[in-house]
């Protein structure tokens, strides 16, 4: 009778051992022996938890993964789901029953065989497994019980995530099955595979994904959450987090002799702007700074981050000045490393035709934003994940800018894939550069005159400097200052008595008449001119406020003409005033009276020779 009780006990201790077989051990019940011959599968769906939750959809505590299929969790998350996501899956071990002696106990328990094979070692290894970990060694076959690898696989993860998620990447990618890619619905599954313990890893990943989720284990068949059966079709629910990097492009009117800036390259702040002023001739410093994507693992590195820049055509690039530049910070105090265009890093090609410049990262410089150990260690993130890039570089304004509220776009566009080459994202962002001119008319106030005798100097107030422009056309184009008004252009009026000057930024200026024709009076005082700009409407593209100009002359308003592109201005000169003429009634009362004089003078003299002689 002892011997009848002993063999049922040891019988219930098999079967509720074998209901443990899973990765979680069941709290209650005992679960049906296994169906060797039945094939298992499993069943992944991908959501975007990163914005489920900034929307309120999810919350880590609300969900308990049971391993079925959960209608309520894809009804709450479908609209999230994540399309293309890759997952490989890898065979890593038997399942088998143990029944030995521990502590002079009789014990039944689940344990996962590893055997000596490479991609076994690999995987142990990856975890800081190692052989003398095993719960018991038979036969070259390595057994651990799941808690052991549960536990190792936790506080691998926890010391190192970015070199165990990679370790083990790569050794399920050696000897795995690849899953289809998730589709729409961020479904994939795999079916009719053998029972056993498997490994699953994230193996490539779309452009939005940043952190792929942890690999895990997975025992298939698995005892259901309550114990009660063996779940053969086996549904999970891994986690992404996803993310996109940020683009933003200003521009500056670049230090000069002007003085405008104060010429730091390195200052993000430094007068940089989404919209600037400009004369022809400046010479502008546009950056682009991009914070770049969270890089976790070998699964969502990025494999493209190329950039096309767009500028109008009345700006042309200043070529061979490019510089990209990494820092820790967004504000870029930070400073990581500097690329030149002779790095090898990244490559500038451009269209001509098209006023396009594409900087396209090489294979090298991907290496390094992907690998690089100069900022994380021990870290899930990994190269320069979530640092900042800078690029910087100069145009120069030309004379076929637009002026006025007809602004002169610049644009960026920032095209990134990771692992999946199928899937990538762009961003855009854009800045605006404006200029403008003067009309002046030069009359005479009695229509004579000889306008070619007409000169003007013009002068930059604000940055203490006078004008220097080329002719063209009847129009003169600004083209740079000079600090002498003796080295300045002369201004001089075209045969319908206008001055046109195209390509004045918004300064306040004085306009001065330095020679005029003969018998005119020259004005008295410089006129001023100010060109003023404020905020007015948005840019459809990039949100930035756009701007729209005002002007005075002496300090009253004027209304610009041409789309509030040129200040006009009428200049009049006066006859001056007549002195006493010559000639007629004044010459012969003078001729007169110098005769009379000489008269007087030739009498005194013969006078006073004849009282000499006399005496």
């Amino acid at each position: 009778m002892k011997k009848i009780h002993r063999v049922l006990a040891l019988l219930m201790a098999v079967l509720m051992a074998i209901g443990l077989m899973t990765t979680a051990f069941a709290a209650t019940g005992s679960a049906p022996i296994i169906d060797p011959t039945k094939k298992v599968s499993l069943s992944l769906y991908k959501y975007d938890i990163t914005t489920a939750g900034n929307d309120g959809a999810w919350d880590a505590e609300s969900y308990v993964s049971t391993g079925l299929h959960d209608d309520a969790v894809i009804d709450k998350l479908s609209k999230y789901a994540i399309q293309g996501v890759e997952f490989t899956y890898l065979r890593v071990a038997d399942v088998t029953m143990s029944n030995e002696v521990v502590d002079d106990q009789r014990t039944v328990g689940v344990l996962y065989g590893f055997d000596n094979s490479d991609r076994s070692t690999a995987v142990l290894s990856a975890i800081g497994m190692t052989a003398a970990d095993a719960h018991k060694t038979a036969g070259g076959i390595n057994y651990f019980t799941s808690d052991m690898l549960n536990n190792k696989l936790a506080a691998a993860l926890t010391a190192n995530a970015t070199t165990v998620k990679n370790a083990l990447e790569t050794a399920v990618k050696n000897g795995g099955v690849a899953m289809a890619e998730t589709d729409a619905t961020g479904h994939t599954s795999a079916s009719d595979m053998e029972q056993g313990l498997y490994l699953a890893v994230e193996t490539r990943v779309p452009e939005n994904v940043t952190s792929t989720c942890n690999p895990f284990f997975v025992s298939l068949p698995m005892t259901t959450i309550d114990g009660s059966e063996w779940n053969y079709d086996l549904t999970v629910y891994p986690k992404n987090q996803t993310g996109n990097p940020d683009l933003e492009k200003t521009v500056r009117e670049a230090k000069n002799s002007t003085g405008k800036n104060t010429g730091s390259l390195t200052d993000i702040k430094d007068g940089y702007e989404h919209t600037a002023t400009a004369s022809v001739g400046d010479t502008v410093d546009y950056q682009i700074i991009s914070t770049l994507p969270t890089i976790t693992s070998k699964a969502s590195v990025l494999s493209e981050y190329t950039y096309v820049d767009t500028l109008s055509k009345g700006i042309k690039y200043n070529k061979n000045d490019m510089v990209i530049e990494f820092f820790k910070d967004a504000d870029c105090t930070d400073k990581i490393t500097t690329w030149a265009e002779d790095s090898g890093k990244f490559t500038v090609a451009y269209d001509d035709a098209q006023n396009i410049m594409t900087i396209r990262m090489t294979d090298t410089g991907l290496s390094e934003i992907n690998e690089a150990d100069t900022v994380y260690a021990d870290s899930v993130k990994r190269g320069y994940s979530d640092c900042t890039m800078r690029i910087t570089y100069a145009a120069t304004l030309t004379a076929d800018a637009q002026m006025g509220d007809t602004d002169n776009p610049n644009e960026v566009v920032l095209t990134w894939r990771r692992t999946n080459s199928t899937y990538f994202d762009t961003l855009k962002d854009c800045c605006h550069i404006y200029t403008y001119g003067v009309d002046v008319l030069k009359q005479f106030s009695d229509n004579g005159g000889n306008l070619r005798n007409v000169k003007f100097k013009l002068h930059n107030d604000t940055d203490d400097c006078y004008i220097i422009a080329g002719l063209k056309d009847g129009v003169y184009y600004a083209k740079g200052f000079a600090a002498k008004k003796a080295d300045a252009t002369t201004f001089v009026p075209n045969s319908s008595g206008h001055i046109v000057v195209k390509g004045l930024e918004d300064d306040a200026y004085s306009l001065t008449e330095i020679a005029t024709d003969k018998g005119y009076v020259l004005l008295k005082d410089a006129v001023k001119i100010a060109i003023k700009t404020a905020e007015n409407g948005q840019c459809e593209k990039c949100g930035a406020a756009l701007l729209t100009a005002s002007a005075t002359v002496n300090g009253e308003p004027v209304s610009m003409t041409d789309a509030n592109a040129v200040v006009p201005l009428r200049i009049i000169n006066n006859p001056g005033f007549d002195l006493p003429k010559t000639g007629g009634y004044g010459v012969w009362m003078y001729t007169v009276g110098g005769v009379l004089l000489l008269g007087a003078a030739t009498f005194i003299v013969v006078k006073s020779r004849k009282h000499k002689s006399e005496q």
